[in-house]
C-alpha cells in the first residue's frame, strides 16, 4: 500500500493557519486575512460629472455677477446724468436775469392785486386827501373813520350788488372823509374782484344812475354823524387794476337830495369834491410798482 501523504502542513477547516506556512498567493492564511477594494464600475464619471457641473455653476455665477455689476454702473450712469442735467437746468432757472415784458407785466398785476391786504387800512385810505375844488384849488380831505370790512353785497345798493356778486367781488372796504371846511362828507368805497378783466365786466354792467352805488358810513359823534342814505346828493365809481373804487357824498348838514335844487347841485362843489377824493384813493392803489429788473433784484 501506498503511504498515506501527511496533512500536518495544510490548513485545517475553522481551525488556524499552521504557524511559518504561508499561503501560496503570498499573504497570510487565516481569519485575519482581507480581501483588498477595488473601485465600483461608474464612480469616476459621477465625479466627473460632478466636478463640472459645480464647473458650470460657477461660471454661470460669474456671468451674472458681471451682468449685475454692468447693469448697476449703467444705473449709476444714468443718475449722474440726470442729476448733472436737473442740476444745469435748475441752475439756469434760478440764476438771476433780467425779466421778460410778460414777467413784469405780471409783476405789476400782482403787486396791486394784492394791495388791499398788504397794505394797512390806513395806507388805502390815507389821513388826509388831496382834492381840486371848482376853481381847482388844491385842498385836503380829512378822514373821519374806517369801517369794518363788509361783503359787497350789504355795503352798496341791490342794484349794483348784483352785478358785483356776479362778477366775483370778494370784499368791500369803506372810509368816510370830510372836506377841508367840514361842509360836505364823503364816503369812499373800494370794491375788490379778482383780477382786473373781472373789474372791467363789472363796470360795462354798472349803471350810469347818480343815486344808486356805495352806501355810506355815518360815525356818530363826528361830523359825519347824519350821513345816511337819504342824505346822499350824487354817487359815482371809477376803475383801477382790479378795483372798483365808489364815491358819495352829501352835506353834513344832513340835507337830503330832496331838500336839496337839482341846480345847486349841478354848480356845488360837492361833487368835483368828492369825485376827486375817490380818484385820488384808486390812483393810490393802482399806481403801478417799481419793477425790479432782474429776477433776483437789481443785479442780472
Amino acid at each position: 500500500m501506498k503511504a498515506r501523504r501527511s496533512t500536518s502542513g495544510l490548513p485545517r477547516a475553522g481551525g488556524a493557519a499552521t504557524p511559518g506556512r504561508r499561503n501560496p498567493l503570498g499573504t497570510t492564511a487565516g481569519r485575519g486575512s482581507r480581501v483588498r477594494d477595488w473601485p465600483v464600475a461608474g464612480t469616476a464619471s459621477r465625479t466627473a460629472a460632478k466636478e463640472r457641473a459645480e464647473a458650470d455653476a460657477l461660471q454661470q455665477g460669474v456671468r451674472y455677477r458681471r451682468l449685475f455689476v454692468a447693469l448697476l454702473g449703467t444705473i449709476v450712469a444714468l443718475s449722474a446724468v440726470i442729476v448733472l442735467l436737473g442740476t444745469a437746468a435748475l441752475f439756469r432757472e434760478t440764476r438771476s436775469r433780467p425779466l421778460t415784458a410778460e414777467e413784469q407785466s405780471r409783476y405789476k398785476q400782482e403787486e396791486i392785486a394784492r394791495r388791499w391786504q398788504a397794505w394797512p387800512v390806513t395806507s388805502v385810505f390815507p389821513e388826509e386827501v388831496k382834492y381840486f375844488g371848482l376853481d381847482r384849488v388844491q385842498q385836503y380831505a380829512r378822514r373821519v373813520g374806517i369801517a369794518p370790512e363788509a361783503t359787497c353785497r350789504s355795503a352798496v345798493d341791490s342794484s349794483i350788488a348784483g352785478i358785483l356778486d356776479g362778477h366775483g367781488c370778494r370784499t368791500m372796504l369803506r372810509a368816510t372823509y370830510v372836506d377841508q371846511t367840514s361842509t360836505f362828507v364823503m364816503t369812499v368805497g373800494v370794491a375788490v374782484l379778482e383780477d382786473e378783466e373781472a373789474r372791467a365786466s363789472a363796470a360795462e354792467e354798472l349803471t350810469q344812475d347818480d343815486r344808486v352805488g356805495v352806501l355810506p358810513v355815518a360815525f356818530p359823534g363826528t361830523v359825519a354823524e347824519r350821513f345816511q342814505v337819504a342824505q346822499r346828493q350824487r354817487t359815482g365809481w371809477v376803475g383801477a387794476g382790479p378795483y372798483l373804487v365808489f364815491s358819495t357824498a352829501g352835506y353834513a348838514d344832513g340835507r337830503t337830495r330832496a331838500a336839496v335844487p337839482p341846480e345847486e347841485i349841478l354848480h356845488s362843489e360837492l361833487w368835483p369834491a368828492a369825485r376827486s377824493v375817490g380818484n385820488q384813493i384808486a390812483y393810490f392803489l393802482a399806481d403801478p410798482p417799481k419793477v425790479p429788473p432782474c429776477t433776483q433784484g437789481n443785479v442780472c
